[in-house]
Parts: C-alpha cells; structure tokens; sequence
C-alpha cells in the first residue's frame, strides 16, 4: 500500500548530511529536478546535473556554485541507454565513484487520453519508463551498490495513461530487490512550483532517502503530498 510522505527535518539537521557523496539528478535544469539538485547540494552532495540542454545546465551548475555547492553539468539524453552509459563513466572519470541517483520520470502529457497519439504515448513511455529500466539494468551491470530514487508521474495528472505508467514504475521498484537493487518511488501530489519553498516536501523525502542512516530502505512507493501553489490575485499580480 502506498504511504504518503512528508518529513519536516529540523533547521540545519540535513546540512553536511551528504558530504563525501556523488549524486547524479536527471532533468536537473528544470522543476524538480532543480529544486532537488539544490537540496542536494546544500546537503553537502557533489551534485551531477544531467538534462539535455547544456546551456540552461550549466546556467543550474554555475548557480549552485556560486551558492556553495559542488555541481558539474553533463548533457545526455537518459532515453538512450548508450548516452546514459557515457554519463555515468564520465562521472566515475571524474569522482571516480557514483552512490545515487535521483530520476525524474515524470514527464507529462498534454493531451486527454482519448486524443493520445501513438507518438505522444511512445514520448511518455521513452521519457518515463524505459529511461528508467535503462538507468536501473546498467547500474545492476556496473554499480551495484548505487541506488536510484525516481521521481514518478505526479498524483494529479488525472488521465487514464497516468496509471499504467505508475503501476510499471511501482512493479519494478517493489521487485528490484530480487536484482538486489535499491530503488524507491515517489509520487508528489502535483507538479513543480518552480519555488523551493513550496516544493521544499519533495527534496526533503529525496534527502530523506539519500541519508547514509537510511541505505536499508528499498522497495518503497510514497506519495508525497505537496502544499498547494497560491492563487495569484490581480491586485498581486498588478499592483496599484
């Protein structure tokens, strides 16, 4: 049964939790992907940064920088399992080590189910769940002893092809201990905020997940309620 998540860790508990790791966050340039990158790193993570854009990457990179985190940017394409492969030795060519991994599966369609084309759906599936089992099979092959923490499609995208993408991304994190593999699932409530605040829930289950204490938790598929984004008024939004 799927458990709702939401930590409220003390000022200043997480800082430096993370330091000594290698953390590698998938579509790091963007949503939650950067508000995760950025918990990271103030965590004490060395953060990888991978999406497919190198420009606003290493825009994400220089940020966290400036701010006192370690991130280095890395353009791939986590569809294709041979861009993966080359992210994951280039990052082992540097650090020499990878321990985790966050993904963001969580690509979103724009279309009601029954006007779903053929292309859409096979975008969804390439983005969502393919990438995934790609990430998962060459880490099992190279390393081990990395877990991968995957950021599934958000509980408010409510149209009937949400749901098998969910239910392949639950199945394979509940049976991924017989590969002796550590993944976990998390299903935020909604999609990004772009504010770190609101979207703060999340980083803290990945944070949560990434603790060296919490190396035992595996198999597990959370919801992640997230507070609800505010209405802009017009007198906010235009101000007299």
């Amino acid at each position: 049964m799927t458990q709702p998540f939401n930590p409220t860790p003390r000022p200043g508990h997480l800082s430096e939790v993370l330091a000594g790791q290698v953390i590698a966050v998938t579509g790091a340039d963007q949503g939650y992907g950067r508000t995760i990158s950025a918990a990271l790193a103030s965590a004490g993570a060395s953060v990888v940064l991978i999406g497919a854009n190198s420009e606003t990457l290493a825009t994400a990179a220089s940020h966290l920088e400036h701010t006192g985190g370690h991130a280095i940017p890395i353009k791939a394409d986590v569809g294709v399992p041979l861009d993966w492969l080359s992210a994951q030795n280039r990052i082992l060519e540097i650090f020499g080590a990878l321990h985790g991994i966050v993904h963001l599966a969580d690509k979103r369609s724009h279309s009601e189910f029954t006007s779903l084309s053929e292309n859409e759906w096979m975008d969804l599936f390439n983005c969502n769940l393919k990438s995934t089992v790609g990430i998962a099979q060459i880490v099992r092959r190279r390393l081990p002893g990395t877990w991968l923490t995957i950021i599934g499609p958000h509980l408010d995208e409510r149209g009937l092809q949400a749901h098998p993408q969910r239910g392949a991304l639950r199945g394979l994190v509940e049976q991924a201990h017989t590969e002796d593999l550590r993944l976990n699932l998390l299903l935020p409530s909604r999609a990004s905020s772009s504010d770190d605040t609101l979207d703060a829930p999340l980083s803290n289950a990945v944070l949560a997940l990434a603790a060296p204490g919490m190396k035992h938790l595996r198999g597990n598929v959370m919801d992640v309620p997230m507070p609800p984004i505010p209405k802009i008024r017009a007198l906010d939004a235009y101000p007299l």
